[in-house]
């Protein structure tokens, strides 16, 4: 039998999760917005960057490597997660250390205690079970659905909370805390088997061998992705990267949901029918038609009203989004295009492919943001991110074509 009735149902939940998902992340935004200015989310922003970089750099591959596994994946279960408790407890002792540093970097004094707050949260995130995976290796997106709006209702009622009573940013942060804990508790409860303690250092090897290339794209990725912020915090301040994050969130999120979606649902059954190449070439093509179609008319949408999505959710102060809302909305569809031919290349484990393209963009993004940015402010840095992405457009064509054997 086919995978495409798995398909449709996983696309099913996970359309139902990322609408959920978005819903409520709207919901949070809205609120944070009203009560906090755009300095104040500019500093959150900050930590956000820091945790996000160090969570990349020490990326082990350990989960892609679980669902590429055609033998099953209860005996790297252990490994696993003492890896992953070692990672945790390595993100956070950097992030600690760095505190100062970073603040001094951004001159953003008021991000180090922030930081210091922070740091716990990879700490409790490495004792997440790995046996979590399997939800989506077995193409179990119901409780794959449940787990992540579940973790993520938890962390965003934790962070209103928090803002609307602290009338702080740290509210923020306690909500990410406490999306930590819930998660760790909810992958103990919902996944077995259970890991042990234990350590086997070729299993280790070969996860780290195999991993070593979705390593590189990550670090490749976030440099793409999160670039652009450092430039901003570090040239023009915490104002402008506040407005910049903020019109980032609500103008590629749309986007950025249909990417995820097909991946999570198409990269597991891309890796069952990996061998079989006219099924999969015929997978492939459907994938990215359906892509471009959703992505074209949320990217269309969101150009169109940009102004009053801007101030039905942020409120007064935040108009200089507007216009830049509007120019990332270009972004996340041609960017959303790109990354939609990652399944392929991760189920057909051709992650070098993947972190090539990505570090074309970034090359890219890095040549022309630093004098747009000084030139048109945040406007010149959406178009230097626009400029990275189409430069890497070839590359990716030809990388598609090679891996599925295509004849010219």
């Amino acid at each position: 039998m086919g995978y495409f009735k798995d398909t449709v149902r996983g696309l099913s939940w996970m359309t139902a999760f990322r609408v959920l998902y978005r819903l409520i992340g709207i919901a949070r935004i809205a609120i944070v917005a009203h009560i906090l200015n755009p300095f104040s989310l500019g500093v959150f922003g900050i930590v956000t960057i820091v945790l996000g970089f160090l969570e990349i750099i020490t990326e082990t591959g350990i989960n892609i490597f679980l669902i590429q596994e055609k033998d099953g994946v209860n005996g790297y279960i252990n490994t696993a997660w003492v890896v992953s408790i070692v990672r945790g407890l390595l993100i956070s002792i950097l992030i600690f250390a760095s505190a100062g540093v970073v603040s001094e970097f951004f001159n953003s004094p008021a991000s180090k205690n922030l930081l210091y707050m922070a740091a716990l949260i990879p700490l409790i995130r490495g004792l997440i079970n790995p046996s979590i995976v399997k939800f989506q290796k077995e193409l179990q997106f119901n409780k794959e659905f449940l787990y992540r709006i579940s973790v993520f209702t938890v962390e965003s009622t934790i962070s209103v909370l928090g803002v609307i009573i602290l009338k702080s940013v740290y509210g923020m942060v306690w909500g990410l805390l406490a999306g930590a804990v819930f998660e760790v508790v909810y992958t103990f409860i919902f996944a077995r088997p259970w890991p042990k303690f234990e350590f086997n250092l070729i299993e280790t090897k070969r996860v780290i061998d195999r991993g070593k290339w979705v390593t590189l794209f990550g670090v490749f990725d976030y440099l793409y992705t999160q670039s652009d912020n450092i430039i901003v915090g570090r040239i023009l301040g915490m104002t402008p990267l506040g407005i910049y994050q903020n019109a980032y969130k609500i103008s590629t999120a749309p986007l950025t949901e249909v990417g995820d979606i097909f991946f999570r649902v198409t990269f597991p059954v891309f890796s069952k029918i990996s061998s079989d190449t006219e099924r999969l070439k015929a997978a492939f093509t459907k994938n990215i038609l359906v892509n471009f179609a959703l992505m074209s008319l949320a990217g269309i949408f969101i150009f169109i009203f940009a102004e009053p999505i801007v101030q039905i959710l942020f409120g007064k102060g935040w108009e200089l989004a507007i216009p830049v809302v509007k120019l990332l909305s270009v972004l996340g569809v041609v960017r959303g295009m790109v990354g939609s031919t990652g399944s392929l290349l991760v189920a057909k484990e051709k992650q070098k492919y993947a972190a090539i393209v990505m570090m074309i963009s970034t090359l890219g993004l890095w040549i022309t943001i630093i004098p747009l940015t000084y030139a048109y402010g945040i406007i010149g840095t959406g178009m230097a991110a626009i400029i990275g992405t189409l430069i890497s457009v070839p590359f990716t064509a030809y990388y598609v074509h090679k891996t599925l054997g295509a004849q010219t």
